[in-house]
């Protein structure tokens, strides 16, 4: 049996151990995905050393049935979606653009909520470590990697406290690595390995970036 998460905070810190060897590395920059994956890379890039910011992604959700996913979007006009579930479920396209227009604009609230007139980070030449609180179908990782693929880091390593252990091994195939600490079979979700899984608000989101420390870019070679 799996031991329960205490909370994202503990799995953040359990999470940092596994990336130790990221630790003070100039190049490296964490993302989290908002809201659930913030906490957790607080506490990582905390324990490593390196800056912390967002990368918004929403997960588009079966009408009906919101905790399926069909999809995800994310920034930079980025749109991931699950061709095989929209049409074994027999979604309409109606209904889908209906989704997409209506997590478009969360998206682009949270952008400005979290971020305000502060620029995005710039990932170009970098090491990015996407952290999320839980990989279940990936569809929204799998979003954020197509984003942050098109700005060209150096490398994109995926990491959750816990996961399915196939979405954990797609996401190896599909970035630079994956760290999963748990990957309990079966599965359920997310939530079912973490004893406090409450929501975490906007606040909590904008007050962890707030205290979290940035930097620029490092010098790249044109060598």
């Amino acid at each position: 049996m799996v031991t329960v998460l205490r909370d994202r905070r503990e799995g953040g810190r359990l999470l940092a151990a596994k990336l130790r060897r990221f630790a003070g590395r100039p190049d490296v920059v964490v993302l989290g995905l908002p809201r659930g994956g913030i906490p957790v890379a607080h506490e990582v890039a905390r324990a490593l050393g390196t800056p912390l910011d967002a990368f918004v992604v929403r997960k588009l959700g079966v009408p009906g049935y919101e905790e399926l996913a069909m999809g995800a979007i994310a920034a930079g006009g980025v749109r991931a979606l699950d061709r095989a579930t929209i049409e074994q479920l027999g979604i309409r396209r109606e209904a889908v653009e209906a989704v997409l227009a209506r997590e478009e604009r969360e998206l682009e609230r949270r952008e400005r909520l979290y971020r305000g007139a502060r620029p995005a980070p710039a990932v170009r030449g970098r090491t990015v470590i996407l952290v999320d609180d839980g990989l279940a179908t990936g569809a929204s990782m799998r979003a954020a990697i197509a984003a942050l693929r098109a700005q060209e880091p150096a490398a994109i390593v995926v990491a959750a406290p816990v996961g399915a252990a196939s979405t954990c091994e797609e996401m190896r195939r599909i970035a630079d690595g994956c760290v999963c600490v748990v990957t309990p079979e079966p599965f359920y979700g997310v939530g079912a390995w973490y004893a406090d899984f409450s929501q975490t608000t906007d606040a909590e989101v904008r007050e962890l970036l707030d205290d979290a420390p940035r930097h620029s870019a490092p010098a790249l070679s044109s060598a």
